[in-house]
């Protein structure tokens, strides 16, 4: 495998990238609604900010685990196979009703019955089939998921969309719904790191409908946005922490530079296994 040139920056976890942001000081002629109102505003973008953390650290993840289990999938699989069959070796010598029950164990950790949407896992998205699968499935060389990593300009880009698109800037139930589909979008696009349809959603949305202009708030509508706001950061930090703390999260951070690298020294790891029980394997059935 080619291992892609390291990016300038290495992947950092949604709590490392989002910019907290200072605490603005007040204005001795601000009335205390003012004060209140700025500082909703603050709390918007400094959410907007984590919420385009969160997601460029969730493609990092989704990516490097697809190229992860199509990597090392196959070794894990003929391991498991392996110690089925070592087992059921060690169970045909010996004959003991404990080592036939292990044997069977074993062969039923190579051989599990999948539910329904396992089986579409890795196979399917909301655009259809991958690549790969559409390959398997029309007898056509399979090759290997390119390693999707946003370049400078679409984050770029995908940081302008968001700040200036973000649903929890609309104050009507029908741009909000507007919003939402529109970032569906930009969030598609930066996931593949597709520069010129973010170039092109740019655009779009500079000639889309200009947003009104932001209606003067009551101070207990503000707090109430100020609560909501805390809510859902909150959210967010679970949904940033189960990525961190995931096997694949936990992998990036290991090897931020070169993730790749990583996995090419696991399938090292995997290969001298294969060794040893293929040795020991041919020493049992001898």
């Amino acid at each position: 495998m080619t291992t892609p040139e390291a990016e300038p920056t290495q992947p950092e976890t949604p709590e490392a990238q989002a910019s907290t942001g200072g605490e603005e000081t007040s204005r001795p002629e601000e009335r205390p609604e003012e004060r209140l109102e700025r500082a909703v505003r603050a709390a918007e973008q400094a959410l907007i900010e984590y919420e385009i953390a969160l997601e460029t650290f969730r493609v990092e993840v989704e990516n490097f685990s697809r190229l992860h289990h199509q990597k090392l999938g196959p070794m894990y699989a003929r391991l498991d196979e392996l110690d089925a069959q070592i087992a059921e070796a060690t169970a045909a010598r010996t004959g003991d009703p404990e080592d036939r029950r292990k044997a069977a164990e074993a062969r039923a950790r190579v051989m599990p019955m999948p539910g329904v949407d396992e089986l579409f896992h890795g196979w399917m998205d909301g655009d259809g089939l991958y690549p790969e699968a559409e390959a398997m499935l029309t007898d056509q060389s399979v090759r290997p998921p390119q390693r999707v990593r946003p370049g400078e300009e679409a984050r770029k880009l995908y940081r302008e969309l968001v700040r200036k698109a973000h649903p929890d800037l609309a104050q009507e139930e029908g741009e909000r719904a507007r919003r939402e589909e529109f970032i569906t979008r930009v969030n598609a696009a930066y996931a593949r790191g597709d520069e010129t349809l973010l170039r092109e959603l740019s655009a779009e949305w500079a000639a889309g409908p200009v947003p009104e202009a932001q209606r003067l708030t009551r101070s207990e509508e503000l707090y109430a946005r100020l609560e909501w706001l805390a809510q859902r950061k909150e959210l967010l930090s679970v949904l940033a922490k189960e990525l961190e703390e995931g096997a694949i999260g936990g992998m990036l951070r290991l090897a931020p530079d070169d993730p790749d690298a990583l996995l090419d020294e696991i399938a090292e790891q995997l290969l001298a296994q294969v060794a040893e029980r293929e040795a020991e394997l041919e020493r049992l059935t001898a």
